[in-house]
């Protein structure tokens, strides 16, 4: 079956390593930062690396922002945000400055030095531990090493209607949520090898 799949071009992101997994997959995607083709995209995937503030500048001058909550609010699309992206679906950021999120999540985005005295930033394969079975985690067992590669995590604010995953590194932080249309992780499925390819193909059924 055919799917509606566009990866979100704001400059900030590894948007060929995302591409080329979706295609080993056996699905087709398109790169792009058209407003109008987010708005009416079944899928959208927002990857990232960098900073949380010039990569939300960037979003909100090219009108990605806007069109992304309206996709998500009016026209049925769902999102999955990746490391950086995953974090640009929250409320707030605060790195190099206070920023509005795209608002999908409510949280702020910190620094890990505000839980680890771990050498920053926290790169290479970790274990991570969900409390549920299914979603993006359908047909993987408790072995699920995946890639990270963050100086900063989502700390929620009130806990809404999401499920959470959770990474240690010096200290507990959340690796993943997902709710019927809201998808994110921190760490990096394009790069974490079976296990990632299965957390794509997930999100896209």
């Amino acid at each position: 079956m055919k799917k509606n799949i566009t990866i979100i071009d704001y400059g900030a992101g590894n948007l060929i390593s995302v591409q080329n997994a979706i295609e080993f997959l056996g699905y087709k995607s398109i790169i792009s930062n058209d407003p109008k083709i987010i708005l009416n995209s079944e899928f959208l995937i927002l990857p990232g690396v960098g900073s949380f503030y010039k990569s939300m500048q960037k979003l909100n001058k090219l009108k990605i922002t806007d069109a992304i909550k309206k996709n998500i609010s009016q026209n049925g699309g769902k999102i999955l945000g990746i490391c950086l992206g995953m974090q640009l679906l929250a409320s707030l950021g605060t790195e190099d400055k206070k920023i509005n999120g795209i608002g999908l999540i409510k949280g702020k985005v910190i620094k890990l030095e505000k839980i680890t005295k771990k050498i920053l930033p926290h790169i290479g394969f970790n274990l991570i531990k969900t409390d549920y079975e299914g979603g993006l985690f359908a047909g993987l067992n408790q072995n699920k090493f995946f890639y990270f590669v963050h100086s900063y995590f989502l700390k929620i604010e009130k806990k809404e209607n999401f499920k959470f995953s959770y990474c240690n590194y010096g200290g507990n932080f959340i690796s993943s949520f997902e709710s019927e249309k809201v998808f994110g992780t921190q760490f990096h499925p394009e790069k974490s090898q079976k296990n990632g390819l299965q957390i794509l193909k997930n999100f896209i059924n």
